[in-house]
């Protein structure tokens, strides 16, 4: 069935600390109970937050299901929680209640892969993670998610994958919206959008009908954007939309965060891009060489 947004509530009942989970939302409830200390004084507990854990595998009532590639979870420090199912992104914020960690909110993109493996598997890791408790068990760079039926998500972090660089990176575009929503590409769109930043202090790329120009400085985690330059190809009304949602990430400065093969761009109006590295299609060789300044 096709995705829509979601509302999922996942509890872990993780094997750190408490006083080391709480932290994760800038809260400090139940730390200073005696089972915290005693937790604490048995040794350092491994860490969850701030981790890109990449899902391996899911099993549900006895049937394993792989991850497809790009499958991870990450749990920020700053309370939010995001990654990818394998076809599509999620976003959730984070309460933490002693040892519990509840995603509510859960927003999930709408796209329906046309991988019929990758999407079974998406449905039966949000079945998991949405609709029972979870017990965590981190082993150095492994963590095992099992519920009381016995069903059971594996990760793993792979800490030692560095980041790709802003700069000389095709950037896909994957999904555009906010911090509360966000929504996949249009199918017919699917690895055509693209940024590429180059060491000249400029970001060239497709938002789905015309090519972009555009000045781009990056320091200390923003980008200054100077006015975008356009093709003139004027295109169906779907890529239309879409090009003028994206346009909205050069109106001036705007945040970026990258995570290993993903880059997260938030516009100074709240608008969000998300993009990963690579599989961008090649630009269409019939494209007008003319360009005009890009609308708002």
């Amino acid at each position: 069935m096709g995705m829509h947004t979601q509302r999922l509530t996942l509890t872990l009942t993780a094997l750190a600390s408490a006083g080391l989970l709480l932290t994760a939302c800038g809260t400090e409830t139940g730390a200073g109970s005696d089972g915290g200390a005693a937790d604490r004084s048995a040794g350092s507990a491994p860490a969850i937050t701030g981790i890109r854990w990449n899902v391996d595998s899911v099993t549900v009532g006895g049937k394993k299901y792989e991850a497809p590639d790009g499958a991870h979870l990450e749990i920020g420090e700053d309370g939010r929680a995001g990654g990818s199912f394998g076809c599509n992104h999620v976003g959730a914020d984070v309460r933490i209640d002693g040892d519990q960690l509840a995603f509510s909110e859960t927003r999930m993109t709408d796209m329906a892969c046309t991988d019929g493996d990758r999407m079974a598997f998406e449905k039966s890791l949000a079945d998991t993670l949405g609709k029972q408790k979870l017990t965590a068990e981190v082993d150095g760079d492994r963590m095992t998610l099992t519920s009381a039926k016995g069903d059971h998500v594996d990760l793993t972090s792979r800490a030692d994958e560095p980041d790709a660089p802003l700069t000389g990176t095709t950037w896909t575009v994957r999904g555009v919206g906010d911090d509360r929503t966000s929504a996949s590409l249009p199918e017919e769109l699917a690895d055509k959008v693209h940024l590429t930043f180059g060491k000249d202090g400029k970001v060239r790329g497709n938002l789905g009908c015309n090519d972009v120009s555009a000045t781009a400085e990056a320091k200390d985690g923003r980008i200054t954007f100077g006015a975008p330059r356009t093709t003139r190809k004027m295109c169906p009304g779907e890529a239309m939309r879409t090009e003028r949602e994206l346009l909205k990430i050069f109106d001036g400065t705007a945040r970026y965060e990258v995570s290993q093969d993903t880059l997260k761009l938030t516009a100074a109006d709240g608008t969000v891009v998300d993009a990963s590295a690579g599989n961008a299609a090649k630009p269409d060789k019939d494209r007008s060489d003319e360009d005009r300044p890009g609308e708002k």
